[in-house]
C-alpha cells in the first residue's frame, strides 16, 4: 500500500500536481525570468542597439495604426486597441522596449546572474536604440502620410504641452506599472494566445487612456516635429520625457518589480548563494 502511494505522488510530481500548484507556477516564472534576463543582459552593445532599434521601429507601426483608426473613428479607445499591434510585433519579434526591461533584467541582477553595470547598458542602449527607430518612422509616416498631420499634431499637444503635476506624474507612474505588469504576465505563461491578449490589453490602457509613456509618447511628439506644424519644440519634448521617465520607473520599479522580489525572496536567497560572485 505504501509503495502504490508513494507511485501516485510520483505521478502527480510528473504532470506537475503537488501540493503547492501557485507556488509551482511562481518558481517556474522566477526561472524563466532569470534564465530569459542572463540572456537579454549578455548581450553586446550591437546586440542591444539593433533589438533596441527595432523595438522602436515596431512601436511606430503601432503609433500609425493608432492615428489612423482615431483620425478616421475619433475614437481614442479604439486606437488605443490598434496600438497595440505594436505591442504584439514586440511580443513575436523578441525585440526589446526600454520599459520592458524593469522586471526581468532587474530580477536578474537581484539574483547576482548579472551585474548592474549589465543592467545600466541594456537600459541606456535600449532606450536611445528605441528613439532613434522611431524617430525614423516617424519621419517616414509623416511624409507617407500627410492626411495625418493634424490628429498627430493634436495628439502629441497633449503630451508635449502638458504642465507638470501630480495628474501628468500620476498617468506616468501608471503606464510603467502597466508595462511592466505586461511583462510579469506574459512570463507567468507559455499559451501564445494568453500572451497576445496581454499585449492588446496592455495597448489599450497605455495608448486608449492616453497614460504618460516615455517611447510610446515620444514617437507622437517626434512626427508632430516632423510635420512642421507643431507649436512646441524638442525642449518640451526633454521636458516630458524626464517626467515620463520618472513616472514610469517609480510605476515599474516600485509598484511590480519590487512585490516580485519580495514575493520571490526565497528564490533569490538560492540564487545567490549559487552565484555567490
Amino acid at each position: 500500500m505504501d509503495n502504490d502511494v508513494d507511485q501516485a505522488s510520483d505521478d502527480r510530481r510528473a504532470i506537475g500536481e503537488t501540493d503547492g500548484p501557485l507556488e509551482d507556477a511562481l518558481d517556474r516564472s522566477f526561472t524563466r525570468q532569470v534564465e530569459e534576463g542572463t540572456q537579454r543582459l549578455s548581450r553586446p552593445w550591437r546586440e542591444v542597439l539593433v533589438t533596441g532599434f527595432v523595438g522602436g521601429t515596431e512601436v511606430a507601426v503601432g503609433v500609425l495604426a493608432m492615428l489612423v483608426v482615431v483620425d478616421e473613428t475619433g475614437s481614442q479607445l479604439l486606437g488605443g486597441l490598434a496600438f497595440s499591434i505594436g505591442f504584439i510585433a514586440l511580443l513575436l519579434g523578441r525585440s526589446e522596449l526600454f520599459t520592458e526591461g524593469f522586471l526581468v533584467p532587474v530580477v536578474t541582477v537581484a539574483a547576482k546572474r548579472a551585474k548592474l553595470r549589465h543592467l545600466l547598458k541594456l537600459w541606456s542602449g535600449t532606450l536611445l536604440a528605441n528613439l532613434a527607430g522611431g524617430w525614423l518612422v516617424m519621419w517616414l509616416v509623416v511624409w507617407g502620410y500627410p492626411g495625418l498631420h493634424g490628429q498627430l499634431v493634436e495628439s502629441a499637444a497633449h503630451f508635449a504641452t502638458a504642465p507638470v503635476g501630480l495628474d501628468t506624474l500620476s498617468l506616468a507612474v501608471l503606464a510603467g506599472a502597466v508595462i511592466t505588469l505586461l511583462t510579469r504576465m506574459q512570463h507567468g505563461t507559455d499559451d501564445m494566445m494568453a500572451k497576445i491578449v496581454a499585449a492588446v490589453a496592455a495597448g489599450f490602457l497605455l495608448a486608449g487612456t492616453e497614460m504618460f509613456h516615455s517611447i510610446l509618447d515620444s514617437l507622437l511628439i517626434f512626427g508632430a516635429l516632423h510635420t512642421g506644424d507643431a507649436p512646441f519644440g524638442y525642449d518640451e519634448w526633454g521636458r516630458f520625457l524626464a517626467l515620463a521617465l520618472v513616472g514610469n520607473m517609480v510605476g515599474g520599479l516600485g509598484l511590480i518589480t519590487l512585490l516580485r522580489l519580495v514575493r520571490s525572496k526565497d528564490r533569490l536567497v538560492d540564487e545567490r548563494q549559487d552565484h555567490p560572485g
